[in-house]
């Protein structure tokens, strides 16, 4: 796996900085609200665990399953629910963990969805933020790192479910997914 990368992103003590900075300030913004912490399945798993271990607050987790890639390494357009929740959001202050942002669309269906079922509030942490990739305008209230526009894997990001135990975030080479 690792002759598949090009070059290191962020090391595994970078990300684990940014994720103790993230549950910090969460746990100061979110002290009398008790959010329900949504993980963006897959790819966020391993951030939203290691996020929530350092928020110091009552919280309740929940997953969805949402893609718009597939095994393609650009997104399709379509975003499709391949797992809902398991709890309702209404009147609840939501806080979904993204893994990336990217192209912005799943995360904005997910918010629309979310609204559309009356939570209180809605809001985004983000490990890594891509505004070169956007296709629709989304804000990211909160957010690790920016990343250029190159195919990042590890820690939970893949391509076609590879590459998401690595502990660090690397730049996938080309040729790996242009085939």
């Amino acid at each position: 796996m690792h002759s598949d990368l090009k070059k290191i992103l962020f090391t595994e003590q970078q990300i684990n900085s940014a994720v103790r900075k993230l549950g910090a300030q969460l746990s100061t913004e979110y002290v009398d609200k008790q959010p329900i912490v949504i993980c963006v399945l897959k790819g966020a798993v391993l951030f939203m665990v290691d996020l929530v271990k350092r928020m110091e607050i009552p919280l309740e987790m929940d997953f969805m399953a949402i893609s718009s890639y597939g095994d393609s390494s650009q997104s399709t357009g379509v975003v499709r629910i391949l797992k809902d929740l398991d709890r309702p959001v209404e009147g609840r202050h939501v806080l979904i963990v993204e893994d990336i942002v990217d192209t912005g669309l799943t995360l904005a269906y997910l918010k629309e969805t979310l609204l559309h079922r009356h939570a209180s509030s809605v809001r985004v942490v983000a490990l890594f933020d891509k505004p070169e990739g956007r296709k629709v305008e989304i804000s990211i209230d909160y957010c690790g790192y920016t990343v250029p526009n190159d195919f990042i894997v590890g820690y939970g990001l893949d391509y076609a479910e590879k590459y998401r135990n690595l502990p660090y975030v690397g730049v996938l080479k080309p040729e790996v997914y242009c085939k």
